[in-house]
């Protein structure tokens, strides 16, 4: 906590710093995206997406680790504004690291502030194309925003990554979603 501290009040030489570059994606991560992909039941997806979320929480150096620690405990404890700050300087120091972007539009979603998190799970998914949290998180936000038909792509997009998502029971048929937005075209 102290470390957040002092990174929040030294913020413009913390910013001079440079936060490490993340690691080269392993064949570990690529290994688990598939066996999430093909599993064959619920519980062994749920099993191999939290080896993914460990990955995906794994910050590039203990100063990133901290701000990011630091934002999940304050939203854990309802603390969004606190959570918010520290996430915003955890995309300050490490830009490149699309956890900091994710978990910040999950602050942004529980405030229930969309477009901010649709914004930040956007710039998740061009850093981290495969991030199946980001994705299933689009999916939930284009639905509470009413944006019935890009929802249901979206999270037929998150579907194609991790089959068994609890989301999966928002699924509806594209007939039904045309039906409440007859001027699109699928």
């Amino acid at each position: 906590m102290r470390l957040l501290a002092l990174a929040l009040i030294c913020a413009p030489s913390l910013a001079a710093a440079t936060c490490p570059p993340l690691p080269a994606r392993s064949a570990a991560q690529d290994q688990l995206m598939e066996q999430v992909r093909a599993a064959s039941t619920e519980t062994l997806a749920q099993e191999l997406n939290t080896r993914l979320w460990e990955i995906w929480t794994t910050a590039p150096d203990a100063a990133a680790q901290e701000m990011l620690d630091s934002g999940m405990s304050r939203r854990a404890s309802f603390d969004f504004l606190g959570a918010k700050a520290s996430f915003d300087a955890l995309i300050a120091y490490c830009p490149h690291y699309a956890e900091g972007y994710n978990q910040r539009a999950f602050v942004s979603f529980l405030r229930e502030d969309y477009p901010a998190a649709l914004v930040d799970l956007d710039k998740t998914l061009e850093i981290t194309p495969d991030h199946i949290g980001a994705a299933s998180g689009k999916a939930l936000t284009l639905l509470r925003m009413g944006r019935d038909v890009e929802g249901q792509l979206a999270l037929r997009h998150a579907l194609t990554m991790n089959p068994w998502l609890p989301e999966r029971f928002q699924l509806k048929a594209m007939e039904d979603v045309r039906g409440a937005d007859s001027d699109t075209d699928l």
